[in-house]
């Protein structure tokens, strides 16, 4: 690391040190430049010359006026632009006393805005420019009053510049972070997606499960001391329940592991494939089910497996609300490019009466996902009624394109 590099921070945290530094160079170029006659016999001659008391005087509070710079930037323009007005009348020939009112504009520009630069500098140049030629020892046509128009408008340019690059790189680091921020924004949410749908698929195998778990327990000791045989066989159903959710747990988990944690399961997720099994379980648990499908054509994969989830939720709230004595008819229909997925029931109650709600939201959450619609309530006549109708064509679309990519 240089020593630049190794100051650079200890100077943006003093600004006030760094400007008296400058301030220091630029008396020094002006003290060093007096000296120089640029009227010599052969051309500019260094040496022949010693500035005055005055020029010393007003070098000096040129230069002292320039330690303000950047906390007064203004004040200093007009201070300093007063000495080198006055050097450029009372000097013959005069010291670059100039040389600070230009380090001075340069430093308005560069923290000003450009209307600003534009009046001020003009109206710097005007007046050092005219003083000098007006006012001055050598004529007016001197190439020096063209140095002291030169100079100023080369600060003037020089400092909008500087401020316009700064102004362009904040504008890019502004960008930068509003990029990152909508990143950040953007993972956060798809945080919260994925969390959402992992909280669905959980309630939906473990309501399902343990709603049959529930029930073919409650069989058992009903019927554990006068018919063993049947208390047997529903615990019998409380086993395969349970390695059930089990394995579906299992296979919802797996999908939270990291890279080299033990593989997860390969089973497929269930779908329609399956329904059967479905259905079976129910009737086992007491629920009868009647089934009308006429759909049998494989759907992509996030359809079979949201209409499965819709089915076995429905029947789920079936056999925990709807009563003794309910049965439940389902259907599965293909109309154009949707399918529908309706079931309904004659029970007394209603779905998710017990105030849980999750259900019956989750549904709703899984089929809009997929740009579909689902419909809950209450069937004229009484019982109840849920109706899916899940995008088949388009979710089949997506699927292509995203094999493809």
């Amino acid at each position: 690391m240089t020593l630049v590099d190794r100051a650079r921070p200890w100077l943006k945290a003093h600004p006030l040190a760094l400007d008296a530094a400058l301030a220091f160079g630029v008396l020094l170029c002006m003290v060093v430049s007096s000296f120089a006659d640029p009227h010599g016999p052969n051309g500019p001659t260094f040496g022949t010359r010693t500035p005055g008391l005055r020029s010393l005087v007003l070098m000096t509070l040129a230069a002292v006026a320039l330690v303000l710079r950047r906390r007064r930037p203004m004040p200093v323009l007009a201070c300093t632009g007063a000495l080198a007005a006055v050097e450029l009348c009372l000097g013959a020939p005069p010291a670059p006393v100039a040389m600070s009112a230009v380090v001075a504009l340069y430093t308005v520009a560069a923290h000003t805005d450009r209307p600003t630069t534009y009046r001020v500098g003009v109206l710097t140049i005007v007046v050092l420019t005219g003083t000098a030629m007006l006012f001055g020892a050598p004529p007016w046509y001197s190439q020096e009053h063209l140095g002291v128009f030169a100079w100023t408008g080369l600060a003037a340019a020089v400092g909008d510049a500087v401020r316009s690059r700064r102004a362009f790189i904040d504008a890019i680091r502004e960008r930068a972070e509003r990029a990152e921020h909508g990143r950040e924004e953007e993972a956060r949410r798809r945080v919260a997606e994925e969390r959402l749908r992992i909280a669905r698929d959980l309630h939906d195998v473990v309501a399902h499960h343990i709603a049959l778990v529930n029930v073919q327990a409650g069989v058992a000791a009903h019927v554990m001391d006068k018919r063993p045989d049947q208390a047997k066989e529903a615990l019998a159903h409380v086993r395969e329940a349970s390695r059930s959710a089990l394995g579906e747990l299992r296979a919802t988990v797996g999908l939270l592991r990291q890279s080299g944690d033990p593989a997860a399961p390969t089973e497929p997720a269930p779908g329609l494939a399956v329904l059967d099994d479905l259905l079976g379980g129910f009737r086992r648990a007491g629920l009868p089910v009647e089934l009308a499908r006429t759909d049998h054509s494989p759907l992509p994969a996030s359809v079979d497996l949201a209409a499965y989830r819709v089915i076995q939720e429905a029947l789920t709230n079936v056999r925990k609300h709807a009563g003794p004595g309910a049965r439940a008819e389902v259907s599965v229909v293909r109309v154009g490019p949707n399918t529908e997925i309706t079931v309904i029931d004659n029970g007394t109650g209603g779905a998710e009466s017990d105030g849980g709600g999750h259900g019956l939201l989750g549904m709703r959450e899984r089929v809009t996902a997929l740009g579909g619609r689902c419909t809950a309530g209450p069937r004229y006549g009484g019982g109840f009624r849920v109706q899916a109708i899940l995008p088949v064509e388009a979710a089949g679309s997506e699927a292509q394109g995203e094999g493809s990519s």
